[in-house]
């Protein structure tokens, strides 16, 4: 978001809670530094309150790589996969710039995942549009996500958690608009919300229930 502070206008990070505050956070380094701590804090408290019995991470991130708006879901799960150690157990990623999960596949991913990961927390991440105002707007929530809404496409609700990140704005031809958007908006975006999740990730963990008590392991902001 733009704000001007001092008779200067400049970009900002934005993060707005539950309860109305706001941490407007000044630049893309700046960001990613202040905007991964506040990610990580809330994801983690997502996952600590989920009521249900888990033993799988599963991040499904949606989108498509061919439309730059809506790359931001692949884009993040091709960070996930580059900096998770491939012997790392309990913690999956669907969903890549070379692999991406889209309208024509959700379904078909979304079965998939049930069948190979009957105990998994699935941590749905995908883009979204919204108000000019709120560009830049970072979701955390408890609950499925729909995917596709803003666009008005008709996809099954899928995961547990969500996470979702304004790219652009909404009203008038969704799909043009998330055909222009800013590449730097995307790129921002994924990285602060990359660098949020991987922070509360151990390097080298097995999230079976019977070795790690996951709750411990957490890094607790």
């Amino acid at each position: 978001v733009r704000q001007e502070v001092g008779g200067r206008e400049r970009d900002y990070f934005l993060l707005e809670y539950a309860g109305g505050d706001k941490l407007f956070v000044p630049g893309i380094r700046e960001a990613i530094l202040a905007g991964k701590e506040e990610i990580a804090f809330l994801l983690n408290k997502c996952i600590l309150q989920y009521p249900g019995r888990w033993s799988e991470l599963v991040f499904l991130c949606i989108g498509s790589d061919r439309v730059t708006g809506d790359c931001l879901g692949p884009y993040i799960g091709h960070q996930l996969l580059e900096h998770l150690n491939t012997d790392t157990h309990g913690v999956y990623v669907y969903g890549t710039l070379k692999s991406p999960v889209h309208a024509l596949n959700l379904s078909r991913i979304s079965r998939q995942i049930k069948i190979l990961h009957p105990e998994g927390l699935v941590i749905a991440v995908d883009a979204s549009l919204g108000q000019k105002k709120h560009l830049g707007y970072v979701t955390i929530a408890d609950g499925a996500l729909y995917p596709g809404a803003g666009v008005q496409k008709d996809l099954p609700p899928v995961g547990d958690i969500h996470i979702t990140g304004i790219v652009n704005t909404a009203g008038i031809m969704e799909q043009l608009t998330l055909q222009t958007t800013r590449l730097s908006t995307v790129v921002a975006l994924a990285d602060v919300i990359a660098c949020g999740i991987l922070k509360i990730l151990p390097a080298e963990t097995d999230l079976s229930p019977v070795d790690l008590d996951y709750a411990n392991s957490l890094i607790c902001l």
